[in-house]
């Protein structure tokens, strides 16, 4: 119980340490696109609740996310259960004026599915946000495990059982390595690669680089 009060209090709660950050990095949002209250964003990989939490919310919100769309859905949003990275053609027809996506691109699963995930962002619209844990923070940021994503698989499949402070705790080996699998942080050579016409922003944490987010602010 103590450790599940500790991930409460890092984590989860909306007055930890990360709904502070994620408030900062919507207040960012909101100055970087200073019209969103005005938009149609396409929310790629992402939940409602980030924008029912958000500093400014658009006009309209289409989410896109494999899960099951939840039962109520507000008047300003559409969920739609598909693949980010092979969206269907009525997605894809869509008229949108920004793409977001929040702490989705290090779980698509691989370079090439990427790549795809890349390509989807640029073709919906000219305007996009992409945030990503940084891979060279020192915290390891879903299992809130210092050093942990520099293990070998088999050392981290080995944590995730027994980490207290794990976002989706779990003793299953598949369980545990499914989620390892699942989560590769990205560096700036890898965003760099896959958003090469964008503006890349750090968010920094004590000086040091928490997460990398690729800008494109307009055509």
């Amino acid at each position: 119980m103590g450790h599940n009060r500790l991930r409460h209090r890092l984590v989860d709660s909306d007055q930890s340490w990360s709904a502070r950050q994620r408030r900062r990095r919507s207040d960012w949002l909101a100055r970087t696109f200073p019209d969103i209250g005005d938009m149609h964003v396409v929310d790629l990989g992402g939940r409602l609740g980030t924008w029912h939490r958000a500093t400014v919310r658009p006009a309209r919100v289409t989410v896109v996310n494999l899960e099951q769309p939840p039962a109520a859905v507000p008047e300003w949003a559409h969920v739609e259960q598909a693949d980010a990275c092979d969206l269907p053609a009525h997605v894809v027809n869509g008229t949108y004026d920004l793409v977001f996506s929040n702490s989705v691109l290090e779980h698509v699963g691989g370079h090439e599915r990427r790549l795809r995930f890349a390509a989807a962002t640029r073709s919906l619209a000219d305007r996009h946000w992409v945030q990503t844990p940084y891979r060279y923070f020192p915290i390891e940021p879903h299992w809130i495990a210092p050093g942990m994503q520099f293990l070998p698989i088999r050392l981290r499949t080995a944590l995730a059982r027994r980490w207290p402070l794990g976002h989706k705790p779990t003793r299953s080996h598949e369980a545990a390595i499914h989620q390892v699998l699942w989560t590769e942080l990205l560096d700036r050579s890898q965003m760099r690669h896959y958003f090469p016409d964008s503006r890349m922003l750090i968010e920094r944490v004590a000086g040091l680089p928490k997460s990398l987010i690729a800008v494109r602010t307009g055509a």
